[in-house]
Order: C-alpha cells, then structure tokens, then sequence
C-alpha cells in the first residue's frame, strides 16, 4: 500500500465513525459546534453526510482489509473511499463559501478531507500495476 495511505485511512475512516458516534450522543461541546447548529436545517445538512461518511470508512477500511490479505481489490475500494472522502470535504466547504461562515478548525478539518486524498487518487490512477505491492 501507497506510503502513508494505511495510516490516513485509519484516521479519517475511525475519525468519521467516532465524530458519528459523538454527534449522536450530542458530546461536542456547545463552543465548539459550527455556526447555527442548532438550527433544524443545518443539522439535517450536517446529517445528510451521515450516509456518505460511514460508507467512506467502510470503503477505506475495507480496502485496507483487502491489501492485507493481498487482495488486488484494494485499489478500487482505496478510490472509491479517496472520491468520496474528497467529494465530502468538498461540499462541507463549499456550504461555508456560500453561506459566508469561516471557522478555522471546522475548516481545517474539511480541508483535509478535500486535500489529502488527491495525492492518492493521481497515484492509484497513474499506477498500471495490478499487484498488491506495488508501491
């Protein structure tokens, strides 16, 4: 598996389950939630990216899975998590933009998801190689 990726996945998919777990149980302190979440359509907002998010995780850790059982599935499970972890940060971002709301660590955050994901989504598409060691 690419240098890094094992560890990125297991953050940001163990990240997303945990953040759903807490959200759920409503553990994120008042000061720290975003802009009007309190507000019925900003947590439906949030909560429509309950279903993409879990099956991110379950994509990313799967692929993992795969690799370690020197699966060659592991590179489509491993893109399809990177697209739509991308796609994720993407359109939490892009709400911000237009909505005109900037909180650094919720930014910092999504970002994230927006960025890292490119570096792998170029190498897993400019890799030929169908082995699963091949980086």
């Amino acid at each position: 598996m690419m240098k890094g990726l094992k560890v990125l996945f297991l953050i940001t998919d163990i990240g997303f389950i945990v953040y759903w777990i807490v959200t759920f149980f409503e553990w994120i302190p008042k000061n720290m939630v975003f802009k009007d979440y309190d507000n019925a359509m900003i947590m439906a907002w949030n909560w429509s990216f309950f279903p993409l998010d879990i099956f991110i995780s379950i994509t990313g850790l799967y692929s993992l899975f795969l690799y370690k059982r020197k699966h060659a599935l592991w590179r489509p499970f491993a893109l399809i998590s990177l697209v739509l972890t991308f796609c994720s940060g993407l359109q939490a971002i892009a709400f911000w933009v237009f909505i005109g709301d900037f909180d650094l660590m919720w930014w910092a955050f999504n970002l994230y998801l927006l960025l890292y994901p490119l570096y792998f989504i170029r190498k897993l598409l400019v890799s030929r190689k169908n082995s699963c060691h091949s980086f």
